[in-house]
């Protein structure tokens, strides 16, 4: 008997190690989260249309349509990766997946206000975020989402002043269309975008 459990015994005492270490390392994490700094991203400059040399037209759309093409958008852009994200727009944007933490995820929720720019940009503005049971601040939260969520290179994640800005007129769409956000009214269902199209992808010479 006394062989056995001299046998179990360092088995136990990796096993008791391999514990502390997790929850130190956890511990650590918090802690970077709670009391590191928070970074600021700079915000990309909107794209300016060129006047004369594009066609101008209004196109309107509905949730459930931007529902599918967003997250059709997500799942090409995630591709292979096993984090799932989805963007549901409801009464506001409600943003929901997974992000790695450590050999495991946590599921991250985020609601958010959407307001059109001047230029025809959009910023989402933070009403709601939280990640898995942790009780951390905002801004930790959007900065661990920035650096392990994948986005396009048009999305820029602010978690200093707590926001997302969304450069639709940097967004690049086959045949050089551009497009710019006209009127967003979720709770109205009332969405409106406005598409450039430039001249000669309509087989138009215009004379300068």
């Amino acid at each position: 008997m006394g062989r056995i459990a001299n046998k179990a015994a360092p088995k136990w005492k990796k096993l008791f190690i391999a514990l502390l270490v997790l929850n130190l390392a956890v511990i650590v994490f918090i802690i970077f989260l709670v009391f590191g700094p928070v970074k600021e991203n700079p915000l990309p400059k909107g794209a300016e249309q060129e006047p004369g040399k594009n066609s101008e037209f209004i196109v309107r759309s509905t949730k459930d349509n931007l529902n599918q093409t967003i997250n059709a958008y997500l799942d090409n852009l995630v591709g292979q990766n096993n984090y799932r994200y989805q963007v549901i727009l409801d009464e506001d944007v409600h943003l929901r997946g997974e992000v790695p933490v450590f050999s495991s995820t946590l599921p991250v929720s985020v609601h958010l206000e959407p307001f059109v720019q001047d230029n025809g940009d959009v910023i989402l503005k933070l009403k709601e975020v939280s990640l898995g049971m942790l009780e951390l601040p905002n801004k930790r939260i959007m900065e661990y989402i920035d650096e392990h969520m994948p986005k396009p290179e048009w999305v820029t994640i602010n978690p200093r002043s707590e926001e997302i800005y969304v450069a639709l007129t940097k967004m690049k769409i086959k045949s050089n269309f551009h497009v710019r956000a006209e009127h967003i009214d979720l709770k109205a269902n009332n969405i409106a975008f406005k598409l450039y199209v430039p001249y000669k992808e309509l087989g138009i010479e215009k004379e300068e």
